[in-house]
């Protein structure tokens, strides 16, 4: 038996990598002498960093960077090799690292993210994935381009300030000192929306208020934002505004493209790639077990198990779904690759319960699940 287990994270719970083990415990319990091989995923967002690195064979490593709100933060990021670098700009520019009521896009800055890539550079790397969701910022990717040496300059030469509303202060930029390593490294950014950079589905309309903006502050985020685009055209010569993404983390997705020559792709695209899952797909697997928290009929976007399962239907391997819960419109998944999907729930459960219990019932569904897989192998025998 030769079997992949590449599941997602469980959300609020366990790690894409623990929960990869706790199925192959499920596994082993039915074939000990399976060859098992273990490859953590992520759609590009929470988790990216320790799944990737990980997979790839890398190292974790943390670094001091400035947070959102100018605070420093201690931020995680991957080595592999000594040339890929994989970092998640939540890390150091998220929502989660602000309590709720400090929450303030009109200040909140990309600076750290800046400075985790300017750390990635000087560790030799010149292969950058970076996943941008999760962000607390609106700047678009101003404070970056401030940390990787560019200069964004007032009518009278002064730098602007950091944030969002910093950017209506923007007279012109100055790129003579942008670090320029990054002209010879490739930025992948893994990035799961396609919204603008300004307008009613920009950055700050779709994702503002959940970072803090109230009406008010969405239409002048919005505006600073049309503004960034329109200097960055004039002193740069690139038309960022209308690429699928630019609006992603508060318009670091357009950020990351003009200053550092970022190539924005989804997120589990960029991550199958950097694996090289089609090698592992073509290798004689017996079965694939990927894990997600919930499954749905909005699981067709952009969710591990569903963008697993494609690639796996044109190699003909079967693959089975653990996951917490499975939601209305589920069936939706069996036309995608998807042979099965198994509940970890026992029975009546809490979500609280659930939760806390994962490990073990993941394992238990596992178990299950291959002790089917046997019976069907045996009756074929």
């Amino acid at each position: 038996m030769k079997i992949l287990i590449a599941p997602d994270s469980f959300k609020e719970s366990l790690s894409a990598l623990e929960v990869a083990q706790h199925i192959a415990a499920g596994v082993r319990r039915v074939f000990p002498e399976a060859v098992i091989q273990q490859v953590p995923l992520s759609d590009g967002g929470e988790g990216l960093t320790e799944s990737l690195t990980a997979a790839m064979g890398g190292v974790l490593e943390r670094h001091q960077v400035t947070g959102p709100r100018g605070e420093k933060v201690s931020a995680v990021y991957g080595l592999v090799g000594n040339h890929t670098a994989i970092i998640e700009m939540a890390q150091a520019s998220g929502l989660e690292l602000v309590p709720r009521d400090q929450r303030d896009p009109m200040t909140a800055t990309t600076f750290g993210t800046g400075e985790l890539v300017r750390v990635a550079l000087d560790k030799g790397c010149r292969t950058i994935i970076i996943g941008i969701g999760g962000s607390a910022t609106n700047d678009g990717g101003a404070g970056l381009a401030q940390a990787l040496g560019a200069k964004l300059l007032t009518s009278t030469g002064q730098e602007i300030g950091r944030g969002g509303g910093g950017l209506l202060q923007l007279d012109h930029i100055d790129i003579s000192q942008l670090d320029p390593r990054l002209a010879e490294t490739t930025v992948r950014v893994a990035c799961d929306v396609t919204n603008p950079l300004y307008g009613p589905n920009g950055a700050a309309h779709i994702y503002g208020p959940q970072k803090g903006a109230d009406p008010v502050m969405v239409e002048t985020l919005d505006r600073a934002l049309q503004h960034w685009a329109e200097v960055i055209y004039r002193d740069l010569g690139l038309e960022v505004a209308h690429i699928p993404g630019a609006g992603a983390a508060g318009g670091l997705g357009a950020g990351l493209v003009a200053f550092a020559g970022g190539k924005l792709q989804p997120g589990l695209e960029l991550v199958m790639d950097a694996l090289d899952m089609e090698a592992i797909l073509s290798s004689g697997l017996d079965l694939i077990i990927t894990g997600e928290g919930s499954i749905n009929g909005q699981s067709l976007f952009g969710k591990v198990p569903v963008g697993l399962a494609r690639r796996a239907k044109q190699h003909g391997v079967p693959v089975v779904v653990i996951v917490g819960s499975i939601g209305p419109g589920s069936e939706v998944v069996y036309e995608e690759g998807i042979d099965a999907l198994v509940s970890i729930a026992p029975g009546p459960i809490t979500l609280e319960e659930s939760l806390s219990r994962a490990g073990p019932l993941i394992a238990e569904a596992a178990h299950t699940t291959l002790r089917l897989f046997r019976i069907g192998r045996q009756s074929l025998e």
